[in-house]
């Protein structure tokens, strides 16, 4: 079984419900194993941009610190990180970085944005950016630990023209959510990885089947499917770590609601 690490950091969200990614994770955690988990505390302040053009950076660098002692302590475990927003996975993927290392990124989003053509500057939307080096000192991975070669984005449907972009130029697999079924496991070979590690956003889910998140999109998955791309990736690749993230409800009982969904999501991730 996986040990999750509980991240409720809300500063990289451009939402107005931010701070609702604290009660997501408290409620996600609440259903967990308590002698599994650990919680990283995150500061209630939101931080200041240290003129890098990233909203809330100096809070979101600390965070990411206190991210990557927790995993260190961790290192002959498996683990999923419980968030929070996007960026709880940009140190999880750190701590599991390698040249034999696949990332698959399951989001409305494209989170590819850099400080440079983000519209709002939160860090949520440059996260995956940041895993490719592509982030201010301290807030991404070096570049060429992970490369867009080894990155499939599956599930995003809303994404900006910069964004876009990128992906076409930068060489990602882009996996829109119809076509993941069909398409996944030979994208996932092209990588020519040897381990994976596996980020969900919410968000990649349908409305219909997932309401509390802050910015829904239609035209996502269903959570069967979502478990059976997991299971596929599974079966293809050794799960390296893995992370969950932009549950936002707008109730208690709404959080209750949306819980078996996620459960199951997170049980494929940590089934041994």
């Amino acid at each position: 079984m996986a040990r999750f690490v509980v991240v409720p950091q809300w500063q990289g969200s451009p939402s107005t419900r931010a701070m609702a990614l604290i009660d997501g994770a408290d409620a996600i955690a609440g259903d967990l194993p308590r002698a599994s988990s650990v919680r990283v505390e995150v500061p209630y302040e939101a931080g200041e941009s240290l003129d890098t053009a990233v909203l809330r950076a100096s809070t979101i660098r600390r965070v990411s610190g206190h991210v990557r002692e927790t995993l260190d302590g961790l290192r002959h475990e498996r683990i999923v990180v419980v968030g929070g927003d996007c960026g709880v996975a940009v140190p999880a993927i750190g701590h599991v970085a390698g040249d034999d290392l696949a990332v698959v990124w399951f989001d409305a989003h494209g989170d590819l944005h850099s400080p440079d053509t983000s519209p709002s500057g939160a860090f949520a939307g440059m996260a995956l950016r940041a895993v490719l080096g592509g982030a201010p000192d301290g807030l991404g991975l070096a570049p060429g630990m992970i490369t867009p070669d080894r990155v499939v984005l599956a599930g995003a449907r809303e994404l900006d023209p910069a964004e876009d972009e990128y992906v076409r130029g930068a060489g990602a697999h882009h996996l829109p959510a119809d076509e993941i079924a069909q398409r996944l496991a030979d994208a996932l070979a092209a990588t020519g990885a040897r381990r994976v590690y596996v980020h969900i956003d919410l968000d990649v889910l349908d409305p219909a089947h997932m309401s509390g998140v802050a910015d829904a999109q239609p035209f996502g998955l269903e959570p069967s499917a979502l478990v059976d791309a997991i299971v596929t990736i599974r079966r293809l690749l050794p799960l390296a770590g893995a992370s969950i993230s932009g549950f936002a409800p707008r109730s208690p009982d709404a959080a209750v609601d949306d819980m078996g969904a996620i459960l199951r999501i997170i049980g494929a991730l940590a089934k041994d």
